[in-house]
């Protein structure tokens, strides 16, 4: 819809239009003075200062939004956050733009939104679907404006700067003039020649607080098990002199489960920590790395079979004999 088709239905239903953003106020006085918009009414356009002396009956309000996305805007006004309007009963809002695909959840909580102000909602037919992207003809009247000799397509998924490419090659452009690299590709320009002449490493940057780059896959890998599974905490003290567990193993968990409901699965961990250390204690090669990850092992597979969930396992072991104490 046509910014002139609403100045005209306004007209003819005796309302006046309130453009509340200033980049739409600036489209239509750029329109009206080059003539391609005309004001039905000298007194159409009302002011954002009128708005509060007219009644809802008598107005017609203009939300473009940001981008032309009015979604947020529109959201602020059935929620009475917005700062001149706030949708009430009787109210119908028109959403005459498009959303892209990507955007399906964003309109339904904000058509919900506007239900719940009491208000109506009308949209554009979903038959059509309005792109804010060049068509293939608008990009190859580009290159005949420009005669560039060496293209880089930049917009979308590999498939779209493929297309892009078929669609310069059309026209004239050879192939070997155009380039989709790789993330980290270098492309130089000398002599009039353009080519990929190597790579430098790229890929996501973590940002952790005021540190960058200094976590990596293997922590956040552990935060994620931490947020979904929780954790499961063994604590048990052995005399590796003597070959035996000194204290019953102790079962700590946080977010994995609760522990006065819990009090048989966490017992049989402890058991499962006992048997595997003692174990390990037996044999005549000792390694604290391997008894550790021996403990995991046995404990990951019990669980999972358990309760399906795969927590982070902590094995807290402590050696004890007659003269010092250290934990490992």
């Amino acid at each position: 819809m046509r910014i002139q088709q609403v100045l005209d239905a306004a007209a003819a239903t005796n309302r006046r239009v309130v453009l509340t953003g200033r980049d739409v106020q600036k489209i239509v006085q750029t329109a009206i003075k080059m003539d391609y918009l005309h004001l039905p009414k000298d007194d159409i356009l009302a002011t954002t200062k009128e708005l509060k002396e007219l009644k809802p009956e008598e107005t017609v309000i203009l939300e473009t939004g940001k981008m032309g996305e009015p979604l947020k805007s529109l959201d602020r006004m059935a929620t009475s956050r917005h700062r001149l309007v706030h949708i009430k009963s009787g109210d119908l809002v028109y959403i005459v733009t498009t959303p892209s695909h990507a955007m399906e959840t964003a309109v339904a909580r904000t058509k919900d939104a506007i239900y719940r102000a009491d208000g109506e909602v009308k949209t554009v037919t979903d038959k059509f679907h309005v792109s804010g992207h060049g068509t293939r003809t608008d990009l190859q009247l580009m290159q005949n404006l420009l005669h560039a000799e060496n293209l880089i397509p930049v917009q979308g998924e590999y498939r779209n700067l493929s297309a892009h490419a078929e669609a310069l090659h059309e026209i004239g452009v050879p192939f070997e003039n155009i380039f989709i690299p790789k993330v980290g590709d270098i492309i130089s320009y000398a002599k009039g020649k353009m080519n990929i002449s190597g790579t430098v490493p790229a890929g996501n940057t973590m940002i952790d607080g005021i540190g960058v780059g200094d976590i990596g896959n293997i922590v956040l890998r552990d935060r994620k098990m931490l947020s979904e599974d929780g954790i499961l905490i063994a604590v048990v003290t052995i005399d590796r002199r003597k070959k035996r567990v000194v204290a019953r193993p102790k079962i700590q968990s946080r977010g994995f489960v609760y522990i006065k409901t819990s009090k048989d699965l966490l017992a049989e961990c402890g058991q499962i920590v006992k048997d595997t250390i003692q174990h390990n204690l037996d044999e005549k090669k000792f390694d604290w790395g391997d008894l550790k990850q021996d403990v995991r092992d046995k404990l990951s597979r019990y669980l999972f079979d358990q309760t399906k969930r795969r927590p982070v396992i902590l094995p807290v072991i402590m050696e004890v004999n007659q003269n010092s104490a250290k934990r490992q």
